[in-house]
């Protein structure tokens, strides 16, 4: 049961990775075409930069005062925090299980 549970996680990353590559490259499309200084900000790269993550992350997406970038930035932050926290309680569960043995 422990391991199915652990699968199931898997299963929620693999839907927050299916939203986060949706709505994160429209975030910087519409970053790179209404708010060049801010994307140039990013530098290049910036779908798996560790700044532009941290930058997403860390919630600072909101300086942009543009209501149609937040309504997407938003979503790709959910995602990603859904991704890590997935992964997260599926690895759990899984030392957990190896720890029964």
């Amino acid at each position: 049961m422990i391991l199915f549970l652990a699968l199931c996680f898997v299963g929620v990353a693999i839907g927050g990775i299916t939203a986060f590559v949706i709505f994160w490259p429209l975030s910087l499309v519409h970053l790179r075409d209404r708010h060049p200084q801010a994307r140039a900000a990013l530098g290049e790269g910036a779908f798996l930069s560790p700044g532009a993550l941290r930058w997403l992350l860390g919630g600072r997406y909101r300086e942009v005062r543009d209501a149609q970038f937040t309504g997407l930035a938003t979503p790709a932050r959910v995602s990603a925090f859904v991704i890590l926290g997935a992964l997260g309680m599926s690895a759990l569960l899984w030392l957990w299980a190896v720890a029964l043995r």
